[in-house]
């Protein structure tokens, strides 16, 4: 079986390495510090086993979690923390294993000859603990995850079952409802049709449509969002408050 091991601290990389070379049948393919670090050493290296560290500065375990769940064939994820949450006694399942540190050999066998790969409801409950806001986007691009800067998106459209992601390059279609999304990134996007989520940071202002229908300006791309009556207090509130703070 191979593993990879993520952890931001050298040192507990260290010591999982170490443990791991008492175990037959268990290989550590490679180390990542990162979550951005690991899920490119998991479409390079299509690790079995991945030892996740939970707390980590830029994408943390959990969200790495999410991401990896997207592959068609993700790895079984074993959660390393120093924390024993309550948090995580919410998946004290054998499907997502965690392994308090220090970490003690005999558990760490367990949770390996356990491993098993985390179903969506786990690591919905998961995120449901965790509330912190995701700060890229995960999508597929021919087979590959790519990561997509949270800041350089623009909006979010809703068409039938995929929502339409844009920067201001590219397109992305991605699996989450605009609710889901609205709760998540609330505090810097805003409603402002049933179909679609703007990017306060990219707001210009607004224009009027020849057939009289009020439509939102974006910095960096030519798209004319609809405005619905019902939003329409709101997005001009919105507007005054930018105003006033350039």
């Amino acid at each position: 079986m191979y593993v990879l091991i993520v952890d931001d601290e050298p040192l507990a990389r260290k010591r999982l390495r170490q443990l791991m070379d008492n175990f037959d049948g268990y290989t550590v393919v490679a180390e990542a510090e990162n979550g951005e670090q690991a899920l490119h050493q998991v479409q390079a290296l299509k690790p079995d086993i991945i030892l996740l560290d939970i707390r980590m500065p830029g994408i943390d375990g959990i969200e790495t979690a999410h991401h990896l769940s997207k592959l068609s064939k993700p790895p079984a994820v074993i959660f390393t923390t120093a924390f024993s949450d309550h948090a995580l006694e919410a998946f004290s399942t054998h499907a997502v294993d965690y392994v308090l540190k220090p970490i003690k050999q005999e558990r760490l066998k367990e949770a390996l000859d356990a491993a098993r790969r985390p179903t969506r409801a786990q690591l919905k409950e998961l995120n449901a603990e965790d509330d912190t806001v995701r700060k890229q986007m995960c999508v597929k691009i021919r087979g590959r995850l790519e990561l997509i800067p949270v800041d350089d998106i623009r909006f979010f459209q809703a068409d039938h079952k995929y929502v339409t992601m844009k920067t201001d390059a590219h397109e992305y279609l991605i699996e989450e409802s605009l609710k889901s999304l609205e709760t998540e990134f609330g505090d810097s996007f805003t409603r402002i049709h049933r179909n679609a989520l703007i990017a306060d940071r990219y707001i210009v202002g607004m224009t009027k449509t020849s057939n009289g229908q009020n439509c939102i300006l974006l910095d960096g791309i030519d798209d004319k969002l609809e405005i619905s009556r019902r939003h329409l207090a709101l997005v001009r509130k919105k507007l005054k408050m930018l105003a006033s703070h350039h």
